[in-house]
């Protein structure tokens, strides 16, 4: 059984007149080719690469994420909309609305239509130049031709004829020249874009959609009533070979190593596969019903294809050629176009130097920077990454040795370089130390709060280093006080590689002299009669309460009164024995004596008494 297809030239008025009530005969007729696969992801694509698909018949563009199958956005843009195509920088979508007149200029980053630019008649295909300053939009009926657009005015700037029913277009690599494939009059137009003049005319069939090889050598022509491949070779602007391929073929797309072309047939709802070297077809692909139009991912792994009659995009797998997926999309769609993931871009890092410790907020500017999901300082992650915008980005650095790292930045699955950022070596600071007052006998815990604090490498009590301390954090420090020897304030001190903590009121401990006792044993003695002096043996223990442990090498001075006896110095058990003459009138008059010590900087004095008793 045979259909009619409208011819391509027309296509942009199909949803009106063509069709009607076949679609469903149409898809019961070729089975399994346009059935919807499973869900599932269509592959996994470059990060951040999306598809936009022209619905011819419900005036929008479908936007699709290949890797997950899923359309996240639809567009409502003007009537009929056919061929669409991205700006080099990713930024914009333009889309040719064949029964509107018009092409609609979508901003990828919010998918909504920024413009709208009237353009002649039916225009069915639309090119940006590789610098993006200039649009490129065939319209079919007469007056037929190519409009050029200037992208920043949005301005048609002129119109160039071409042959008659212009249908498909595409650049050179270069943009230098701009061929025009014409249905009616079976030509491509080849234009040069400096002069905006036609340079030469090939014949061909009826040429519909075309491509251009990734050389700028070739051009590949879909010849759409001639079911079959024109190839032209642009340095003599002559066909080099034509290739049999499906019924009625209407566009065509080239891997990114132009080893392969692929053809979408519209009538034999399929796409062929044709290696460019030998100029044969080396698969037929099947697809879905009115296979219409036709993309390569730029990764090389996948084919993609509108089937208008079923309303769906199939997604056919390079290494095998078998389709791995269906996906829905709107009514009746026709073109595609994928983004290039533009990658973000950071531009400044501020401040872009802090201390090792971490801890300082980084703001990152940019451009894209929307969908970031991390940032990383030499493979660490950030703490707190924030989205301010699409132009801002917060995050906490992380801690770090001293040096120059780099700074990474991912959003969309896309990981870039942001820049450097310095960590530094700060010298340490104290702002407290607890409890800010000990013995000076030492060994109290003492914590002391701040901060630089790691890699500390010394703690000091004025001049004397800390009997031990252990490094709790970059701000925590505790440490065991040393013994002084004398009481009052000293400087606590902390000592990194990058020097030593400033001196302030607030890190100072104060050392408190040691409270001490003496304890004397009373004497017993005898007084020999006619005796002026009396021998006495005295002996008193000196301990320091602070601690418990007994005072050695301490003076003990012993006394009757206002009577010096002796004095001694106390050995390793605190004890002072020491024996003097004592007047008996002394002994007598006071029957006790006084041990007395005087202290020291770090002890405080202390004295005893004892009873002198007189044997009986």
């Amino acid at each position: 059984m045979a259909f009619t297809i409208d011819r391509p030239h027309r296509r942009g008025r199909a949803p009106r007149r063509l069709w009607r009530g076949t679609v469903a005969a149409l898809a019961a007729l070729l089975g399994s080719a346009g059935a919807v696969l499973p869900a599932g992801p269509a592959h996994a694509a470059g990060p951040g690469q999306l598809v936009y698909i022209t619905n011819a018949g419900a005036g929008s563009v479908s936007v699709v994420d290949p890797t997950t199958g899923s359309t996240t956005a639809t567009i409502d843009v003007g009537s009929a909309p056919t061929g669409v195509t991205l700006t080099p920088d990713g930024s914009q979508a333009w889309v040719a609305n064949s029964a509107g007149d018009s092409v609609s200029v979508i901003d990828t980053a919010t998918n909504s239509v920024a413009a709208t630019v009237a353009v002649g008649r039916t225009p069915q295909s639309v090119v940006i130049s590789p610098d993006g300053a200039r649009a490129y939009v065939v319209h079919t009926d007469s007056p037929s031709g190519v409009d050029v657009i200037d992208t920043s005015s949005l301005v048609v700037t002129t119109t160039i004829a071409a042959g008659s029913s212009p249908d498909g277009l595409d650049l050179s690599p270069d943009g230098g020249r701009l061929y025009v494939g014409n249905f009616s009059s079976s030509t491509v137009s080849v234009i040069d874009t400096a002069t905006n003049t036609v340079s030469a005319t090939v014949p061909v069939g009826n040429a519909a959609g075309l491509a251009v090889s990734p050389d700028g050598a070739h051009v590949y022509v879909a010849d759409y009533n001639e079911n079959r491949l024109s190839v032209i070779d642009t340095a003599t602007a002559t066909v080099r070979a034509t290739v049999p391929v499906g019924s009625l073929p209407q566009s065509v797309a080239v891997a990114p190593d132009g080893g392969l072309v692929y053809v979408a047939n519209r009538g034999g709802n399929s796409v062929s596969v044709v290696d460019t070297a030998t100029h044969t077809v080396v698969a037929t692909v099947p697809t879905g019903a009115g296979t219409s139009g036709v993309l390569a991912d730029p990764d090389g792994t996948r084919v993609y294809a509108t089937n208008t009659f079923v309303n769906t995009m199939s997604v056919i797998d390079t290494a095998t050629l078998t389709v791995t997926a269906t996906v829905p999309t709107g009514s009746r769609p026709r073109g595609l176009a994928m983004s290039r993931a533009v990658p973000p871009s950071v531009t400044a890092i501020a401040p872009d130097r802090g201390p090792s410790s971490g801890g300082t907020t980084v703001t990152l500017t940019g451009s894209r920077l929307t969908g970031t999901t991390a940032v990383t300082f030499d493979g660490t992650p950030a703490s707190g990454v924030t989205v301010v915008d699409d132009t801002t980005v917060t995050a906490t650095a992380p801690a770090h040795t001293a040096g120059t790292v780099g700074v990474s930045l991912t959003a969309r699955g896309r990981t870039v370089t942001a820049g450097t950022y310095t960590y530094q070596r700060y010298a340490p600071t104290i702002t407290a130390v607890t409890p800010a007052r000990g013995p000076a006998s030492g060994g109290t815990a003492v914590t002391i709060t701040g901060t630089g604090f790691t890699g500390a490498t010394a703690v000091a009590f004025g001049a004397v280093p800390a009997a031990s301390f252990t490094v709790r954090s970059d701000t925590e420090i505790t440490a065991t006080s040393p013994a002084a020897t004398t009481a009052g304030p000293a400087d606590v001190t902390v000592t990194t590689p990058a020097g030593a903590g400033t001196t302030s009121p607030a890190d100072r401990y104060t050392y408190t002299r040691d409270t001490t006792r003496l304890t004397a044993a009373p004497l017993l003695f005898s007084l020999p009669p006619g005796q002026l002096n009396i021998n006495l043996n005295l002996s008193a223990t000196l301990t320091d309460t602070t601690t418990g442990r007994p005072i050695s090498g301490a003076t003990v001075k012993f006394t009757v009164g206002t009577t010096t006896v002796c004095s001694a110095t106390t050995n390793a058990a605190g004890v002072a024995t020491c024996a003097g003459l004592c007047p008996v009138v002394a002994v007598l008059l006071h029957l006790g004596y006084t041990a007395t010590y005087n202290g020291t900087p770090a002890l405080e004095p202390a004295t005893a008494t004892a009873g002198l008793i007189r044997a009986s």
